[in-house]
């Protein structure tokens, strides 16, 4: 899309209906939290998500064919940590729902030769619905309208030619980059940006036999980079093992992810001693899971926001984690509320 049809496109846009919203693209933790606090503030927002529910990689999607006897998986986000005080208040009421919970403050960690010593460190929370369960309640009241896909953010703003009062992005850079062009200001700050895939592979066994985990970092592995107890982490003690691949074996097989399965079973079982196969299979590719080198941002302005009010937010604008995408998108829905006129 050329500049010119862009302008021609908004100036359409502007003159055939009005800007009755602030859009938001995407239902992940960022652009929920963002849509939860411009509706605070009273602005009228509406969140655009391309699948039928959200989560982003905060998703539990469901498994097929009854493998999991109807229980969501954890197959985007492994745990997430808290330092923010206002984060915290958040976590604190999930846990007083229920919807949180404490998991564990030391991981396991594995050398390349297979030896594994206890890794101390924050205390690391799931969720016993899976965290997607967490976005979920989040969104409970926002307007969020699922499978909608959008092809192109453009001057005025616009989204697919509709006028907004601003337009957010969040998503990973390469996403976002698909989506905006010169001269809109987010075009450079999403552009050459590397992220690092990721391809989770669901192991459901018919019995617990491995030793107390409750997750491992895997250090110089050809396969793994992490394994996490499924049943730990929700509290149910399901047979169930969570493996996430290294980058470099996601990218040989972002075509293709279940054609991982047979080797991340077999590097599971030998890295815990497992003598059984899993009953059960399921992989998933995350093609942006993590960014390679995150954006420096001020701490209290952990987002991209220009005077064309096009934004980008999530956690890639800090250190990657689940807290950071929640500040981002909560500090960039304040600082939209005292900008935008709907």
């Amino acid at each position: 899309m050329t500049d010119a049809y862009a302008g021609d496109l908004s100036t359409m846009a502007d003159s055939a209906q009005p800007r009755t919203d602030v859009l938001v693209i995407g239902g992940g933790i960022s652009g929920i939290a963002c849509a939860l606090a411009l509706t605070a503030a009273g602005v009228p927002v509406r969140v655009l998500e391309r699948s039928g529910r959200v989560g982003g990689r905060l998703s539990s999607p469901p498994l097929p064919r009854g493998d999991a006897d109807g229980r969501p998986v954890d197959l985007g986000a492994a745990y997430f940590t808290v330092s923010d005080d206002e984060f915290a208040d958040q976590v604190a009421d999930w846990e007083r729902r229920g919807l949180a919970r404490p998991w564990t403050d030391t991981m396991q960690a594995y050398a390349g030769d297979g030896s594994a010593e206890p890794k101390p460190g924050p205390q690391r929370w799931a969720a016993p619905g899976g965290l997607r369960s967490l976005v979920a309640d989040l969104a409970e009241g926002l307007t969020v309208e699922t499978h909608r896909e959008v092809s192109a953010v453009t001057p005025g703003p616009a989204v697919d030619g509709e006028p907004a009062c601003a337009v957010v992005l969040a998503m990973p850079d390469p996403q976002a980059a698909r989506l905006v062009s010169a001269p809109l200001r987010a075009a450079t700050a999403v552009a050459d940006r590397t992220w690092e895939p990721v391809i989770a592979v669901a192991l459901g066994y018919a019995e617990r036999a491995w030793p107390e985990l409750p997750a491992a970092f895997v250090n110089d592995h050809p396969v793994l980079s992490l394994v996490a107890d499924d049943g730990s982490r929700r509290g149910d003690d399901a047979p169930v093992l969570v493996a996430h691949t290294t980058g470099d074996l996601a990218r040989r097989h972002l075509d293709d992810p279940a054609a991982v399965v047979d080797e991340v079973a077999a590097a599971v079982g030998d890295l815990l001693g497992l003598e059984a196969a899993p009953r059960w299979t399921h992989a998933h590719r995350w093609t942006f899971a993590s960014p390679a080198q995150p954006h420096d941002t001020p701490a209290d302005a952990p987002f991209h926001l220009d005077d064309d009010l096009v934004a980008v937010v999530g956690d890639g604008w800090g250190s990657p984690k689940v807290e950071t995408a929640w500040r981002s998108g909560t500090l960039l829905g304040r600082a939209l509320a005292t900008r935008v006129t709907c």
